[in-house]
């Protein structure tokens, strides 16, 4: 995942993401841990759409030029 600057709650959200994304790797090692790892992918899933949650307030709080 590509690192994306912003405020620290994304900068948190973003290595949680990438803790997850690296603990997915490393157990589609291990047999019999289908189950675990869709777990991590609905809490990824859950953290993706806090982080998409929070760019919109962001963004929503950002005054609009006029013009553009």
């Amino acid at each position: 995942m590509p690192y994306e600057p912003g405020s620290p709650e994304c900068r948190v959200l973003i290595s949680c993401k990438s803790q997850i994304e690296s603990m997915l790797l490393a157990l589609d090692r291990l047999d019999n841990s289908q189950h675990i790892r869709d777990q991590l992918v609905s809490v990824h899933n859950q953290l993706e759409g806090l982080h998409a949650l929070h760019r919109k307030v962001v963004l929503e709080k950002q005054p609009v030029s006029p013009g553009c």
